[in-house]
């Protein structure tokens, strides 16, 4: 029993220092929380005030366009996970952990904790400020913690995908550079416009690919537009997003941590 209690509190407390030691990096990085931020909204008033009246002339685009730049906001501030995570596999500091009586796979959970606090940070500012600019959710209290917890769970398994990438990485530059395609399906989606208008041989892509029926749900959540089924087939692919990355994560590390 005392073996039992003494290890857990020890899985405890490191995973603390770990958590503690992500969360001061992400402090300590201004410039990649900055641009997590800045780059969305930039995005947001380009759609909104450059290409908005030719796309909606009613000027109510900023109410459909915000609920895709959500989810650019959690993918810009999740890829910065892959960057993270390859520099501790690649920089030598995993060896110094595993001489020590920690689990040193709790250096990967903090780098996912702290991606988790600092994406929807990002998201509150960005919707914020998407108000200020015209944004007028519908969205009553039941509706917004439902719209939040489907971000949550999309930001964790967006996050363990990127860990995954950054794991298996051969440089914090290749690690960049493969997290970079990801941020591509937001403009294969519904994220900006309706796919119905987009060339008939996208279709097929952008209806069935994940990011499609997360975006409507929030959109549908945030602005009363119809669900339907997207709200299962969105948690549905974000479970399937994270279980897949996770295991990959955790196989990852245990492969390459054992051999560096």
């Amino acid at each position: 029993m005392r073996n039992s209690l003494s290890g857990s509190v020890s899985v405890f407390t490191s995973q603390s220092v770990f958590i503690g030691r992500s969360m001061r990096h992400s402090l300590r990085n201004v410039d990649a929380l900055i641009m997590a931020i800045v780059l969305p909204i930039m995005l947001m008033l380009m759609f909104t005030y450059i290409f908005g009246g030719a796309i909606d002339p009613t000027g109510d685009y900023v109410n459909y366009v915000v609920p895709g730049i959500i989810l650019l906001t959690a993918g810009y501030g999740s890829a910065s996970t892959a960057v993270d995570v390859n520099q501790d596999m690649t920089g030598g500091i995993i060896d110094r952990f595993r001489t020590m009586p920690i689990a040193s796979h709790g250096v990967v959970i903090g780098h996912i904790v702290s991606s988790l606090a600092r994406n929807l940070l990002a998201t509150g500012i960005v919707i914020l400020v998407a108000m200020l600019v015209g944004f007028r959710p519908s969205a009553g209290l039941m509706d917004w913690i439902f719209a939040l917890a489907i971000i949550a769970l999309f930001i964790l398994a967006l996050t363990w995908l990127f860990a995954g990438i950054g794991l298996v990485a051969s440089s914090p530059a290749a690690a960049s550079g493969y997290g970079f395609i990801l941020l591509f399906l937001p403009y294969l989606s519904s994220a900006f416009v309706p796919t119905e208008t987009m060339p008939s041989w996208l279709h097929g892509v952008a209806n069935h690919q994940p990011i499609t029926p997360i975006i409507e749900t929030i959109r549908g959540l945030l602005t009363g537009t119809p669900i339907g089924n997207d709200a299962w087939i969105a948690v549905g692919w974000c479970l399937l997003i994270l279980a897949v990355a996770f295991a990959w994560s955790v196989r990852s590390f245990r492969r390459l941590a054992g051999r560096r």
